[in-house]
C-alpha cells in the first residue's frame, strides 16, 4: 500500500503540472484580454476620450504593466515559478493578490462544502439501505418519487422557490447569503457561528439535493444488487441476523461506487453550483470564477482552476486508497 501511495502520488504531482499548462492556455484561448475588457468600459462609460493614437498607446502600455505582451510560454513560465513560491499573481481587476481574494472566499467554500458532504452522504445512505431493503415498499416508492424529484428539478429552481416561500410566508427569514447583514464583516464570535448555522443548513439543503438524489439511487442500485448474491443466500441459510447480513458485507460492497464519486465530488462541493451561489449570493469560490471568466481575469481564472483541478486529483487518490481498505477483494500490490 505505501508503494502505491508514493507511486500515485508522484503521478498525480505530474498531473497537476500538466492540468497547470491545460488550464492557462485554455483561459486565453477566447479572443482578446483584460486590456480589451477593460478598454471597452472605460469607452462605454466615456472615461476614455481622445484619438486611437492614444487609445493603442494606453493599451500598450497597459499589456507591458501586466506582462501580457509577452510570448504565452513565458507568462507561463513566469506564472508557474510564482506559483511554487507562493505567489499566485495579481489580480487584474481586483488590484489584489490572488492569494487574498481566493483565501477570503475558502474558508465559507471549505464550511459549506463539508457541510454538504454530511448532509448528502447522511441521508443518501441509511435512505438507500432502506429503501433496497424495503423494495417495492410504500417507503421504497415514496424515496424512489422524491429521488426523482430531487434530480429532475434544476438546483438555481429550487432556490428561487425557497426565497420566494421565504419572502411571501417568513418575510422576517433571510436565506440569502451565508450571514445576516450584521455578521457579513463581523470578527468571529459565538453569535456570528450561530448565525451561520441559522444560513448554512438552507445553502446545504440546495447545493447537496440533487447529489443526495443521485447517491440515493446509486446506493438502493448497488445493495439490491449485492443482496441477490449466493453469499447473502448461504448466510440467510446458516441463520444469521439480517442486520448483519446487509451489513456485515453487502453495504461495505455498495458503498464502492460512492467512495469513487470522491473524485469528482470534492471540486463540485469546493465550487459549488455557480448559478445557485448567485442566486443565493453564496461567497464560494463559484461566483469569483465566474466574475474573472467574464472580465478575463487571466489569473484569478488560473488559480481557481488549478485548485479545483488539484482537488479532483487529490479526491481520486483518496477513493482508490478507500477503496482499497474497504473492499477485501480489491488488493493494492
Amino acid at each position: 500500500m505505501l508503494t502505491f501511495m508514493i507511486r500515485r502520488t508522484l503521478l498525480a504531482m505530474i498531473t497537476i503540472w500538466a492540468l497547470s499548462m491545460i488550464s492557462f492556455v485554455v483561459i486565453q484561448l477566447p479572443p482578446g484580454d483584460f486590456v480589451d475588457q477593460y478598454i471597452l468600459e472605460l469607452l462605454a462609460g466615456g472615461g476614455l476620450v481622445g484619438s486611437s493614437r492614444v487609445q493603442d498607446a494606453m493599451e500598450n502600455t497597459l499589456r507591458h504593466q501586466y506582462g501580457l505582451d509577452r510570448p504565452l510560454f513565458v507568462q507561463y513560465g513566469k506564472w508557474i515559478w510564482k506559483m511554487g513560491h507562493g505567489d499566485f499573481g495579481t489580480s487584474l481587476e481586483f488590484a489584489k493578490p490572488v492569494i487574498e481574494l481566493v483565501r477570503e472566499r475558502l474558508l465559507m467554500t471549505v464550511i459549506l462544502a463539508g457541510t454538504t458532504a454530511l448532509f448528502a452522504w447522511g441521508l443518501s445512505i441509511p435512505i438507500g439501505i432502506y429503501s433496497a431493503v424495503r423494495q417495492h415498499s410504500i417507503e421504497d416508492y415514496t424515496f424512489t418519487f422524491i429521488g426523482f424529484m430531487g434530480l429532475a428539478v434544476p438546483d438555481f429552481l429550487l432556490a428561487l422557490w425557497l426565497m420566494w416561500i421565504t419572502f411571501s410566508y417568513f418575510p422576517g427569514i433571510s436565506i440569502g447569503g451565508l450571514f445576516s447583514p450584521e455578521f457579513i464583516e463581523a470578527s468571529w464570535s459565538f453569535a456570528r457561528v450561530v448565525d451561520l448555522a441559522k444560513h448554512l443548513w438552507i445553502a446545504a439543503f440546495v447545493v447537496g439535493t440533487a447529489g443526495t438524489a443521485a447517491l440515493i439511487r446509486v446506493m438502493r442500485a448497488n445493495l439490491l444488487d449485492e443482496l441477490r448474491k449466493p453469499y447473502v443466500i448461504t448466510a440467510r441459510a446458516k441463520g444469521l441476523p439480517e442486520w448483519k447480513v446487509v451489513l456485515k458485507y453487502p453495504v461495505r460492497l455498495a458503498l464502492n461506487p460512492l467512495v469513487s464519486t470522491l473524485g469528482y465530488l470534492l471540486p463540485v462541493l469546493m465550487s459549488g453550483s455557480v448559478i445557485v451561489s448567485v442566486v443565493l449570493g453564496l461567497p464560494t469560490e463559484g461566483p469569483l470564477l465566474l466574475r474573472a471568466l467574464l472580465a478575463e481575469d487571466l489569473f484569478v481564472s488560473a488559480a481557481i482552476v488549478m485548485l479545483l483541478g488539484t482537488l479532483t486529483v487529490i479526491g481520486t487518490l483518496l477513493s482508490d486508497i478507500l477503496l482499497g481498505i474497504l473492499d477485501p477483494r480489491i488488493r493494492v500490490n
